[in-house]
């Protein structure tokens, strides 16, 4: 019943998650991290890849609430400087370890002021623990989950990436999960269960769930084919064949593709002796057919596509455990991106065991100021607009200027 709670409060208004949230459920829920950018301390909390890539490629991060806002005191990190990598991370308060058996859930907000074009938002929860190098943190470094946004061109996905011990590798979600890409302000939010499924959130809106081993490729496939078997030599599975009984008719070859045109006519000042011999233009003949080829008929013999006989797969088992990416334990959540234009900010950041206490710090951060941004923003788009057109309008007043002053100096000469 629980796991069945987050898909029905989704289409709730967002008010009564919260009061669902306050009556109980939210009581025992662990907060393993935190961060809202509030405080100049964050600095502190935080951790910047100062010994992943050289300073002229590594870019700066600003704590601001950005051009548009509902409150100037409410502020995230930005990135600061185009074509640039970023590369920052904290400690976790508490570390999440799979084997207790709990939900796993990571929420933060991306807002893309500068119209992205091409650059990452997503966040990595990482292990590590005490030995967790901070100042190298960077692409190579291992990660349990890898969650959010990344925009280039055509390509706008959020990414939903598991690490699994047992190939070690990263697997990547089989179909792609799209992503915001407006300038305002969006909250992500994952949910890795115990009972080995998901869910992701934008906006506090379902947009994929299932099971890892369907939208994963965590298992091998339960069936494989045969290696035993083989298609038989014997087998027919050609659907049509040439009539034997059909024949090229006598003298085929003879036609021409290309004939003179009979409608041509030499012109009246065409001189042979100064022109040469006249000849009519060539044209593609009508009775051309091209090379000749026998009409096809039902194959008698046709068996129909072979089918290779399928066999349990002798190494597929189920894994109970491919919920755990976090078996040793997270410790840490960082940024790992690179942008080419920059100005992205994040903020209200969150991993807990309980989405409802997760959508409860939405309603008190994202949500709250979510209606004030858009006026903002709103506001700022129609002066931008009404500026734009004021300007075309004085060019075109210009131009017109220019054209009645042409005008009079050809009066006078």
């Amino acid at each position: 019943i629980t796991n069945l709670l987050p898909r029905k409060i989704v289409t709730m208004k967002f008010s009564l998650l919260a009061a669902a949230a306050l009556c109980g459920s939210t009581v025992n829920a662990e907060i393993y991290f935190k961060e809202q950018f509030n405080d100049d301390a964050w600095k502190d909390r935080w951790t910047v890849s100062s010994d992943w890539k050289s300073k002229s490629e590594l870019g700066e991060w600003t704590n601001t609430a950005g051009e548009f806002y509902a409150d100037a005191s409410d502020k995230g990190i930005q990135t600061s400087q185009d074509a640039r990598f970023y590369g920052l991370s904290a400690a976790m308060t508490k570390a999440f370890n799979s084997s207790d058996k709990k939900d796993l859930v990571i929420q933060y907000s991306v807002k893309h002021e500068q119209k992205i074009d091409c650059g990452g938002a997503y966040i990595k929860l990482m292990p590590g623990g005490d030995s967790f190098e901070s100042t190298k943190f960077g692409g190579d470094t291992p990660y349990a989950i890898m969650f959010g946004p990344d925009i280039c061109g055509q390509n706008k996905r959020t990414h939903v990436i598991f690490h699994y011990d047992k190939k070690e590798d990263n697997l990547l979600i089989k179909k792609d999960v799209g992503c915001e890409t407006d300038q305002l302000s969006h909250l992500y939010t994952l949910v890795l269960r115990p009972d080995n499924t998901f869910e992701v959130f934008v906006d506090n809106k379902s947009v994929r769930s299932g099971k890892l081993e369907d939208e994963f490729d965590f298992l091998p496939e339960k069936e494989i084919k045969d290696p035993e078997q083989s298609k038989p030599e014997d087998w027919v599975d050609v659907r049509e064949i040439p009539d034997p009984e059909d024949v090229k008719p006598e003298g085929y070859d003879d036609i021409l593709e290309e004939i003179p045109d009979p409608d041509a006519a030499k012109p009246d000042d065409w001189d042979d002796e100064d022109d040469g011999e006249w000849e009519a233009p060539m044209m593609d003949n009508p009775d051309f057919k091209g090379p000749w080829s026998p009409k096809m008929i039902p194959n008698p013999d046709y068996k129909g596509a072979w089918v290779h006989p399928m066999i349990a797969n002798p190494e597929y088992s189920y894994d109970d455990n491919m919920h755990a990416v976090c078996k040793d334990g997270c410790t840490h959540v960082g940024f790992e991106l690179w942008q080419v234009k920059s100005g992205t900010i994040f903020d209200d950041i969150i991993v807990t065991d309980s989405l409802e206490e997760a959508q409860k710090f939405a309603e008190e951060t994202f949500f709250k100021k979510k209606e004030g941004e858009k006026e903002m923003f709103d506001e700022a788009e129609k002066k931008r607009r009404e500026e734009q057109e004021a300007a075309m309008a004085d060019e075109e007043d210009f131009d017109m200027d220019d054209m009645e002053d042409m005008h009079m100096m050809g009066d006078e000469f």
